[in-house]
């Protein structure tokens, strides 16, 4: 965990997709940070890619909102990838 308590972008794509799928152990998060930038790069098990991505792609709308609207408050912009 980051200083006073504070959670990173990362760990927070990470505990969100650990929550939703069958193979926690098998969800990775890379993370590349440029000036303005940060892009998430989320792997998960391949029977666990519909549960990330969700119904017409609402769980991972979610995230990606949760992860705007975290990023705003650093005064960054977040992409999250999703890689098979």
């Amino acid at each position: 965990m980051s200083s006073a308590g504070q959670i990173s972008l990362k760990e927070l794509i990470e505990y969100l997709a650990r929550a939703l799928v069958d193979q926690p152990d098998e969800v990775h998060v890379s993370e590349i940070s440029g000036e303005q930038t940060v892009v998430l790069e989320l792997r998960v098990a391949k029977e666990d890619l519909g549960k990330v991505i969700g119904k017409q792609g609402r769980t991972v709308k979610a995230m990606r909102s949760l992860l705007s609207a975290a990023s705003a408050k650093l005064r960054k912009r977040a992409e999250l990838e999703i890689l098979e």
